[in-house]
């Protein structure tokens, strides 16, 4: 006797472009996916789209990218009627077949189940803390985005930028050209580095051309740009007022009201976590990730992975990915698909792995940043630890496991749950440990992955678990 499958039921978490084209491929083949993101308009970070009464034109938001964002906007408002969306609603749990929701604007909390998952989580910014850091006017770069692109306005009158990373110059460019002032791009990698990484970024021009005509423009419409920069640390007392920083042996200070920070950007993988997906230690993301195939398929049945949430490729890469994971997830279950379609996405994607191996070089992360960081410097700013609380947890207890660490100091805990400081914290138990970064291991996702209110209410008729 042959036991009939189980209806497919895809959910889709995300609305970036990775979850986009995975609900379109998947509203393609006649089903009815829901889509859950946790903004109130479809678009993810980097097509982030503002509120209707505050929109400028897609050309000033988005650059050379404006008819990639305009396209994919155009296929989220097409799919309405096709799809079951649900924006401003967070997955603050996951696991056995259940999402726990909370819709912002009600306040209410449903459960969801799923019979196949695609998870498009993103990425959230990859930050080293700094003497000053906490300091009201620090702002992460990809913070300092979201103020532009979705509020309408800088984050200072005097802007400096720094850290390191294509965003770095990305950021720059849109907050110059909607007429802020910036003030200085410190990168953090030298001139030397961005020339080698050259020939590893020749297989996509298209790419590299756009990375080259950030920096051009910046440096045509007068924008300072300092390479090989060590920043020192932030001035002021009620709010940033100033910034240190070093080149060779010589300190500058740049007054500013406003930093924008990060080192790249580092994959969301809290979900993947808690749904149990095995994680690996990857080196080019200096991270670990949850594992998948080329197609999306991680080990756990009927959950994939696409976009950033699994790899940083970028947006067109997420596209590719997400509408490659829908056609597994279809495959997977008995519905023919365009396996030639499905070969020519995996090559696109394969092919990105060698200019995001450039990118590394071009803009490589300062593993050296552990050994310049004083006891003093607070880490985990929801938590109030400090580095030198760590170094002592590992000297005097012999920590060196992040959990472990997180259990004895509180690091990670806090609001974020270790989203800012979970990556400055392997580095300082590394070097005070005299282990790897990768051996140290990394914080385990815990539910609620963002804070929830108490008050929330839970949705009658949810199933159990949905409080």
């Amino acid at each position: 006797m042959t036991s009939t499958p189980p209806p497919l039921q895809p959910v889709v978490v995300g609305a970036g472009p990775a979850g986009i084209r995975a609900a379109q491929a998947l509203a393609a083949h006649g089903l009815r996916p829901m889509l859950i993101d946790e903004a109130a308009r479809g678009g993810g970070q980097i097509y982030r789209r503002a509120p209707a009464p505050f929109q400028r034109p897609p050309r000033a938001l988005y650059g050379a990218k404006a008819a990639r964002a305009t396209a994919l906007h155009d296929t989220l408002d097409a799919l309405q009627t096709r799809i079951d969306y649900r924006p401003d609603s967070l997955v603050w749990n996951a696991q056995g077949g259940w999402l726990d929701t909370l819709h912002a604007p009600t306040q209410t909390m449903r459960t969801v189940p799923y019979g196949q998952l695609i998870v498009a989580s993103g990425a959230t910014d990859r930050v080293l803390p700094i003497p000053g850091w906490t300091l009201p006017g620090v702002y992460t770069l990809g913070g300092a985005q979201v103020a532009l692109k979705f509020q309408g306005c800088s984050i200072g009158r005097n802007v400096v930028l720094m850290g390191t990373g294509p965003l770095l110059y990305l950021v720059a460019c849109e907050y110059a050209r909607a007429g802020a002032k910036v003030t200085a791009v410190l990168d953090s990698a030298r001139f030397a580095d961005h020339l080698a990484a050259v020939p590893a970024m020749l297989a996509q021009p298209a790419m590299l051309a756009r990375g080259a005509y950030h920096m051009g423009w910046l440096r045509a419409h007068g924008v300072p740009m300092h390479t090989g920069v060590r920043p020192v640390r932030v001035l002021g007392n009620a709010r940033v007022r100033g910034v240190v920083w070093r080149a060779g042996t010589q300190e500058h200070t740049l007054a500013c009201d406003a930093i924008g920070l990060g080192y790249a950007l580092r994959p969301e993988t809290q979900l993947a976590d808690l749904l149990g997906c095995r994680f690996a230690w990857d080196p080019m993301h200096r991270a670990h990730l949850p594992e998948h195939d080329a197609a999306g398929r991680t080990n756990m049945p009927g959950v994939y992975l696409a976009g950033d949430g699994a790899a940083i490729l970028g947006a067109d890469a997420a596209e590719w990915a997400g509408e490659r994971a829908a056609l597994a997830l279809l495959a997977d279950h008995g519905v023919s698909t365009d396996m030639a379609r499905a070969r020519t996405l995996e090559r696109q994607l394969r092919q990105l792995h060698g200019f995001r191996q450039g990118l590394e070089r071009a803009f490589p992360f300062p593993a050296d940043w552990a050994s310049h960081a004083s006891d003093a410097l607070v880490l985990c700013r929801c938590e109030n630890v400090r580095v030198g609380a760590l170094r002592a947890c590992a000297r005097d207890a012999g920590v060196d496991e992040m959990n472990r660490l997180k259990a004895l100091t509180r690091v990670g805990m806090g609001r974020c749950q270790g989203r800012m400081c979970a990556v400055a914290a392997a580095e300082i138990l590394a070097q005070a440990s005299g282990k790897s970064v990768d051996q140290v291991g990394r914080l385990r996702g815990q539910a609620p992955v963002k804070p929830i209110p108490i008050h929330a209410q839970t949705r009658h008729g949810a199933a159990p678990g949905a409080a």
